[in-house]
């Protein structure tokens, strides 16, 4: 599948400004985005690609900013190569967990390794929410838990969980290209103990799990906190990010409102994380 490649700069450049482009350019398909001089690069498959919706973006924010705008295509023989080459370096997030490509001769070695085929999936690592994520789903005790992992991207979360011995795991996104990406990545790990799936909550609505992680926009989360609550067991652990500080109270609000108990909150870089717990009794 080819691919575009957006380099956008706005001038004068800020990181709360990316931060919300990202966050529209991510409603509209594109999938991945990495920091580049004075701007960011978003990715997207060109088939999916709009101009008039990333210029509509951008023109919301014209009377106070400037932009470059970059475009360029790269073939699908050759973006798998130039995303590892250029974007995707070895990563050690929170000093325990390494994530790295397929390719990658020189790492550090880490309690925790992680192999990842990004194919231009959400997950690597490099992110603010999936390092906050893994940071503290490393503070607690997953082993002998089941898990369930919501929009998925590359794997990368519930292959950790796996490897911190849960006793199961399951994986969900409504994206096929992501499903297949993360089941190459459970194939490249090792991990025996994980079913992906392709759709949304509902696939998974009459199950119960012990942890749930979701990485995903907060409408989403918003939407699906009922049923986070209903699938959770009592004592349960619910991970989510995908969202910014200033949207935490909204977040926070729909969980308690269901019954969730604050455990922890995360800020790094305007990005938020939240920890619950259901607690019944």
């Amino acid at each position: 599948m080819d691919y575009y490649k957006i380099c956008i700069i706005a001038f004068p450049p800020e990181e709360w400004l990316y931060d919300l482009i990202m966050a529209r350019l991510a409603d509209n398909g594109f999938e991945s985005f990495t920091e580049a001089d004075s701007g960011f690069e978003a990715f997207i498959p060109a088939d999916l690609y709009n101009e008039n919706a990333v210029s509509n973006i951008l023109e919301e924010y014209k009377g106070r900013f400037f932009f470059s705008v970059e475009k360029t295509l790269i073939k699908c023989e050759n973006w798998n190569s130039e995303w590892e080459d250029n974007y995707f370096k070895p990563i050690v997030v929170a000093n325990e967990c390494l994530i790295r490509s397929p390719v990658h001769k020189d790492y550090p070695q880490c309690r925790f390794e992680i192999v990842i085929d990004p194919c231009m999936s959400f997950g690597t690592g490099t992110h603010e929410t999936t390092a906050m994520m893994i940071g503290a789903m490393l503070k607690n005790d997953i082993k002998a838990k089941s898990v369930l992992d919501v929009g998925c991207g590359t794997g990368v979360l519930g292959i950790l969980t796996s490897l911190m011995e849960a006793s199961s795991v399951t994986a969900v996104d409504i994206d096929e290209r992501a499903v297949q990406t993360a089941q190459k990545n459970a194939v490249l790990n090792n991990i025996k103990n994980i079913n992906v799936l392709k759709g949304d909550i509902s696939v998974v609505k009459n199950n119960r799990y012990d942890v749930i992680l979701a990485n995903i926009f907060k409408n989403i989360l918003i939407k699906d906190m009922q049923t986070y609550y209903q699938i959770l067991n009592d004592k349960g652990l619910l991970f989510i990010s995908g969202f910014f500080e200033e949207e935490m109270p909204a977040v926070m609000n729909e969980a308690e409102k269901w019954g969730f108990k604050e455990n922890e909150k995360i800020v790094k870089n305007n990005w938020a994380a939240i920890i619950f717990k259901k607690e019944t009794c």
